[in-house]
């Protein structure tokens, strides 16, 4: 814990520098607020302005976990799926693969088009944005288990159920969680893009309905709470992944010792 403080000290002082020359600058060369704000002018903003960004950011919060839990259910259930089905591995995969080539600012549109303004379309944006890293995760960490230990269950008589529940899928719990951490900054920015479909309340509506009124200030506070919420779930993930693989921990101690 005490090493984690003292590495993370560095970058707490690097950003407090940037927010103090980006302040001194804006007021130094005279920039007018409506074109960049100094970080001053965007907390009082923020501590003004709080009982309406907390309920946008309540709806976005929400938004998040539905879709981050969607896409981590289709992630995790294609790469298990593709795993065990080889032939469905070499069909799809490539497809997979060609499917994060199509922006997803692209196919929103569409998706209000084929599905309205309700909650399935920014269901769908927020699952698609998220479920790739952790199915291609998921993927790698099957095919790295160890082929002694396959070998090993196999000679022990161990079926192919007994061999992944057992061997491979504890085995890539590592890699799917290094999956988990990239698709949790991913549903934030999903549910922002998503909520530029049509919603009523959202941080993504906000930040739309301050930059059209030409309030930087709010703009800024949108970005601050998104970069926020994105480090929060990372954290949130990383705590979730010390305490359910201990063995990582242990075995890389011993490996050092």
């Amino acid at each position: 814990m005490f090493r984690n403080i003292k590495r993370g000290w560095r970058p707490f002082v690097v950003l407090l520098l940037f927010l103090i020359i980006w302040e001194f600058a804006v007021k130094k060369a005279e920039v007018p607020a409506w074109l960049l704000p100094t970080p001053s002018q965007i907390s009082l903003e923020l501590i003004n302005g709080w009982s309406s960004v907390s309920l946008h950011l309540f709806s976005t919060v929400k938004l998040i976990m539905l879709g981050f839990f969607a896409g981590v259910t289709v992630g995790l259930l294609t790469a298990i799926i593709l795993h065990n089905i080889p032939f469905l591995k070499d069909s799809f995969y490539p497809i997979l693969i060609l499917s994060q080539n199509i922006p997803i600012i692209v196919l929103a549109p569409l998706l209000v088009i084929w599905f309205g303004f309700g909650l399935l379309p920014k269901m769908i944006v927020i699952t698609l944005v998220c479920f790739f890293p952790i199915t291609i995760s998921a993927l790698d960490g099957f095919r790295q288990t160890a082929p002694e230990l396959v070998h090993y269950m196999q000679m022990a008589g161990a079926s192919k159920k007994q061999l992944f529940w057992k061997l491979e899928f504890p085995f890539a719990l590592p890699s799917i969680f290094s999956g988990l951490k990239i698709s949790a900054t991913y549903s934030v920015m999903g549910a922002v893009i998503s909520e530029w479909l049509g919603s009523e309340q959202g941080i993504g509506v906000y930040m739309t309905l301050a930059s059209s009124s030409f309030r930087t200030d709010r703009v800024f506070v949108a970005i601050f709470i998104i970069m926020t919420l994105s480090l929060l779930f990372f954290a949130l993930i990383n705590l979730i992944e010390r305490s359910v693989i201990r063995w990582k921990k242990g075995g890389n101690q011993d490996g050092a010792a």
